[in-house]
C-alpha cells in the first residue's frame, strides 16, 4: 500500500514537473543564457575598449561638481544624477537622464578630460540585463513574467530532485553520470537529469537572490533572515530633510559628500554621489574594491546644507542589511570574484539547457505516443 502511494506521489510530482517546465521553458531559458552572458561584462568590455582604463595619478579624483559641470557643458539638456569612482585605474563616469534615455559620461578622474559617452539604451549588456530582468516588456510586466518563472523554476529544481531520487541506493551510481555510449535520446535523457542534479543548490541560490529583483516582499525576506527576525527600525528609515534650510558656505554639497565619503573610509577603491532631487537626501556611497558591490558603507547629506544627516558604515550595518546588499553579489558569483564568475556563468549555462533538453525528452514521448497509436 506505501509503495502504491509512493507510485502515485511519483506519478503526481511528474506532471508537476513536466508541465511547470513546458509553460515556463522558453522565459526560463532566456533568463538564463542572459544571465550567463552578462556573468563577464567588465572583463569583456575591457578587452574591447580603451576608456574602461586610465592610467593612476598620484593626484586626488576631480570633485563631483566639476565633473556634474563639465558633463552640462558637453551635452546641454540632459539632467545630472550621480557621479561615479569606479577605481584609481578607472574612470569617473556621470550618469545623465536626457529624454526617456539614459547615458553614462566617462571622464578621466583625475583631469577631467572627457573620454566617451555611453547611450545605455543600445549598449549591449545593459540590453542583456533588461532582456534578463524584464525580457524588454514594460518594467510591471516583465517583472511579473520574470518572477513568477523564477519561482515556477525554483518548483521545478525540487521536483526534479525528488524524480531523480533513487529507489535503491545501487541505483545511485547510474544516477550520477550520463551513459554516452547509449543512444542520443537516452543521452538526453540522462544529461537533463545528472546535471539537473548538480546544479540544482547552485541553481536555487541564483533563482533565490534573483527573485529579489522582482519583488519587495523577497528582498525584504533576506533583511529578517539575516537579522534573525530582530527588527532595527532606525536602520531603514530614510532620513528626514529640513526644506526650509538653505545653502551656507562656498562648497558644493556634492564636494562635500564626497570628501567625507572618503574621509570616513579611506582604504576603499570606489565611490558614488547620488542626488536624487533638490528636496532628497544626497547620498555618498563606498565599496572596498572596485566594480565590486559589497561592503557598501553610506553617508546621507542634506541637499542644500551639506550637513550630515545620517551614516550607516558597513561595519555598524546589521547582518540583515549586510545581506541584503551582498544579493547582486552572490547573484553574478562576483562575491567569489573570477571563481565565483566562472561558477555563475556554468550553472546558468547548464541551466538554460534544462528547458532544452527537457522539451527534447517531452517532444520524443509524444511523437513515439502518435507513431504507435498510428
Amino acid at each position: 500500500m506505501a509503495e502504491k502511494k509512493k507510485n502515485i506521489l511519483k506519478k503526481a510530482v511528474f506532471q508537476i514537473h513536466k508541465w511547470l517546465g513546458l509553460v515556463s521553458g522558453l522565459i526560463v531559458f532566456i533568463v538564463a543564457i542572459t544571465g550567463c552572458i552578462f556573468c563577464f561584462q567588465d572583463e569583456i568590455k575591457d578587452a574591447l575598449y580603451s576608456w574602461r582604463k586610465v592610467e593612476v595619478q598620484n593626484k586626488p579624483f576631480v570633485m563631483p561638481s566639476v565633473l556634474h559641470q563639465k558633463s552640462r557643458e558637453l551635452f546641454p539638456g540632459a539632467q545630472e544624477q550621480m557621479v561615479f569612482y569606479a577605481g584609481k585605474n578607472r574612470p569617473a563616469l556621470v550618469l545623465q537622464a536626457q529624454g526617456e534615455n539614459y547615458f553614462y559620461t566617462y571622464f578621466n578622474p583625475y583631469t577631467g578630460a572627457f573620454l566617451y559617452r555611453e547611450d545605455l539604451s543600445t549598449e549591449f549588456f545593459t540590453v542583456i540585463e533588461e532582456i534578463h530582468m524584464h525580457l524588454l516588456l514594460p518594467e510591471a510586466i516583465g517583472r511579473q513574467l520574470v518572477g513568477i518563472s523564477t519561482i515556477i523554476f525554483i518548483v521545478l529544481l525540487i521536483t526534479g530532485i525528488i524524480q531523480w531520487w533513487p529507489k535503491k541506493r545501487k541505483q545511485l551510481k547510474d544516477r550520477l553520470r550520463v551513459k554516452w555510449n547509449a543512444k542520443w535520446r537516452r543521452v538526453n535523457y540522462d544529461w537533463h537529469n545528472v546535471t539537473g542534479f548538480y546544479i540544482a543548490l547552485l541553481a536555487l541560490v541564483l533563482a533565490l537572490t534573483g527573485l529579489s529583483f522582482s519583488y519587495e516582499w523577497m528582498h525584504q525576506a533576506m533583511y529578517v533572515a539575516g537579522n534573525a527576525g530582530k527588527e532595527y527600525p532606525e536602520e531603514t528609515q530614510a532620513p528626514v530633510v529640513d526644506t526650509t534650510l538653505t545653502a551656507q558656505g562656498k562648497a558644493h554639497v556634492l564636494d562635500i559628500a564626497f570628501t567625507d565619503i572618503a574621509k570616513a573610509k579611506p582604504q576603499s577603491e570606489m565611490f558614488f554621489v547620488w542626488k536624487p532631487d533638490e528636496k532628497s537626501a544626497v547620498v555618498a556611497g563606498a565599496y572596498p574594491k572596485a566594480l565590486r558591490y559589497e561592503g557598501q558603507s553610506n553617508m546621507y547629506f542634506h541637499p542644500q546644507t551639506g550637513n550630515l544627516l545620517k551614516e550607516q558604515l558597513y561595519e555598524n550595518k546589521s547582518a540583515g542589511l549586510k545581506f541584503q546588499e551582498i544579493n547582486y553579489a552572490l547573484h553574478t558569483g562576483q562575491y567569489l570574484g573570477l571563481t565565483g564568475k566562472i561558477i555563475a556563468f556554468i550553472v546558468s549555462l547548464l541551466a538554460a539547457a534544462l528547458p532544452v533538453t527537457g522539451f527534447i525528452m517531452w517532444y520524443g514521448r509524444n511523437n513515439k505516443k502518435k507513431k504507435l497509436a498510428a
